[in-house]
Protein backbone atom coordinates (compact mmCIF):
# COMPACT_ATOMS: atom_id res chain seq x y z
CA UNK A 1 0.00 0.00 0.00
CA UNK A 2 2.61 2.08 1.18
CA UNK A 3 4.55 1.79 -2.65
CA UNK A 4 0.72 2.41 -4.29
CA UNK A 5 0.52 5.77 -2.17
CA UNK A 6 3.71 7.33 -2.98
CA UNK A 7 2.95 6.20 -6.98
CA UNK A 8 -0.48 7.95 -6.93
CA UNK A 9 0.57 10.70 -4.90
CA UNK A 10 3.77 11.00 -6.80
CA UNK A 11 1.90 11.43 -10.12
CA UNK A 12 -0.79 13.94 -8.68
CA UNK A 13 1.68 16.00 -7.06
CA UNK A 14 3.64 16.36 -10.25
CA UNK A 15 0.56 17.09 -12.07
CA UNK A 16 -1.23 19.41 -9.40
CA UNK A 17 2.46 21.16 -8.97
CA UNK A 18 2.91 22.40 -12.68
CA UNK A 19 -0.93 23.25 -13.56
CA UNK A 20 -0.96 25.29 -10.52
CA UNK A 21 2.44 26.73 -11.08
CA UNK A 22 1.28 27.61 -14.33
CA UNK A 23 -2.07 29.37 -13.10
CA UNK A 24 -0.31 31.18 -10.18
CA UNK A 25 2.71 32.58 -12.74
CA UNK A 26 1.48 33.00 -16.30
CA UNK A 27 -1.19 35.62 -17.33
CA UNK A 28 -4.60 34.69 -19.07
CA UNK A 29 -3.29 35.08 -22.32
CA UNK A 30 -0.86 32.37 -21.56
CA UNK A 31 -3.73 30.18 -19.94
CA UNK A 32 -6.26 30.83 -22.20
CA UNK A 33 -5.57 28.46 -24.89
CA UNK A 34 -4.97 25.38 -23.02
CA UNK A 35 -7.79 26.19 -20.30
CA UNK A 36 -10.88 28.44 -21.87
CA UNK A 37 -12.39 28.58 -18.56
CA UNK A 38 -9.84 31.41 -17.40
CA UNK A 39 -11.72 33.85 -19.53
CA UNK A 40 -15.04 33.93 -17.39
CA UNK A 41 -13.14 33.47 -13.92
CA UNK A 42 -11.38 36.46 -12.00
CA UNK A 43 -7.76 36.21 -12.34
CA UNK A 44 -7.93 36.40 -8.51
CA UNK A 45 -9.44 33.57 -8.77
CA UNK A 46 -7.62 31.54 -10.85
CA UNK A 47 -4.72 32.08 -8.65
CA UNK A 48 -6.08 31.34 -5.75
CA UNK A 49 -7.04 27.67 -7.49
CA UNK A 50 -3.70 27.73 -8.22
CA UNK A 51 -2.05 27.86 -4.85
CA UNK A 52 -4.75 25.32 -3.89
CA UNK A 53 -3.48 23.29 -6.13
CA UNK A 54 0.17 24.07 -5.18
CA UNK A 55 -0.62 23.54 -1.47
CA UNK A 56 -2.55 20.76 -2.11
CA UNK A 57 0.72 18.81 -4.19
CA UNK A 58 2.76 19.61 -0.95
CA UNK A 59 0.22 18.13 1.26
CA UNK A 60 0.10 14.96 -0.32
CA UNK A 61 3.85 14.44 -0.36
CA UNK A 62 5.36 16.33 2.42
CA UNK A 63 3.51 14.84 5.82
CA UNK A 64 4.02 11.20 4.57
CA UNK A 65 7.53 12.13 3.72
CA UNK A 66 7.93 13.93 6.64
CA UNK A 67 6.02 11.58 9.60
CA UNK A 68 4.66 15.08 10.76
CA UNK A 69 0.92 15.05 10.62
CA UNK A 70 -0.11 12.70 8.08
CA UNK A 71 -3.69 13.07 8.48
CA UNK A 72 -3.07 16.52 6.48
CA UNK A 73 -1.88 13.94 3.32
CA UNK A 74 -5.67 12.67 3.65
CA UNK A 75 -7.02 16.38 3.90
CA UNK A 76 -4.67 17.03 0.58
CA UNK A 77 -6.25 14.15 -1.55
CA UNK A 78 -10.13 14.86 -0.45
CA UNK A 79 -9.46 18.24 -1.33
CA UNK A 80 -8.47 17.34 -4.85
CA UNK A 81 -11.85 15.31 -4.85
CA UNK A 82 -13.45 17.95 -4.16
CA UNK A 83 -11.80 20.42 -6.42
CA UNK A 84 -12.11 17.73 -9.34
CA UNK A 85 -15.93 17.91 -9.06
CA UNK A 86 -16.05 21.75 -8.97
CA UNK A 87 -14.03 21.80 -12.05
CA UNK A 88 -16.00 19.28 -14.02
CA UNK A 89 -19.10 20.84 -12.90
CA UNK A 90 -17.59 24.28 -14.64
CA UNK A 91 -17.28 22.32 -17.68
CA UNK A 92 -20.33 20.78 -17.73
CA UNK A 93 -22.06 24.21 -16.55
CA UNK A 94 -20.10 25.61 -20.20
CA UNK A 95 -21.20 22.76 -22.62
CA UNK A 96 -17.80 21.02 -22.20
CA UNK A 97 -18.81 17.49 -21.59
CA UNK A 98 -16.03 16.25 -23.56
CA UNK A 99 -13.06 18.05 -21.29
CA UNK A 100 -14.54 16.28 -18.12
CA UNK A 101 -12.74 13.10 -18.69
CA UNK A 102 -9.74 14.08 -16.61
CA UNK A 103 -11.30 15.42 -13.78
CA UNK A 104 -12.97 12.23 -13.67
CA UNK A 105 -9.36 10.21 -14.02
CA UNK A 106 -8.08 13.04 -10.95
CA UNK A 107 -11.07 12.39 -8.99
CA UNK A 108 -10.56 8.94 -9.08
CA UNK A 109 -6.85 9.11 -8.61
CA UNK A 110 -7.15 11.22 -5.62
CA UNK A 111 -9.89 9.12 -4.10
CA UNK A 112 -7.62 6.35 -3.60
CA UNK A 113 -4.84 8.62 -2.71
CA UNK A 114 -7.19 9.39 0.38
CA UNK A 115 -8.00 6.02 1.08
CA UNK A 116 -4.26 4.73 0.87
CA UNK A 117 -3.23 7.84 2.97
CA UNK A 118 -4.75 6.34 5.75
CA UNK A 119 -2.23 3.77 6.04
CA UNK A 120 0.02 6.13 7.20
Amino acid sequence: MTVAYWIIAGLLGVFYLYAGGKKILQSRERLAPMMGWVDTVPMPAVRAVGAVEVLGAAGLVLPPATGTAPVVAILAAVGFVVLQILAAGLHLSRGEAKDTGLNLVLILLAAVAAWLATAF
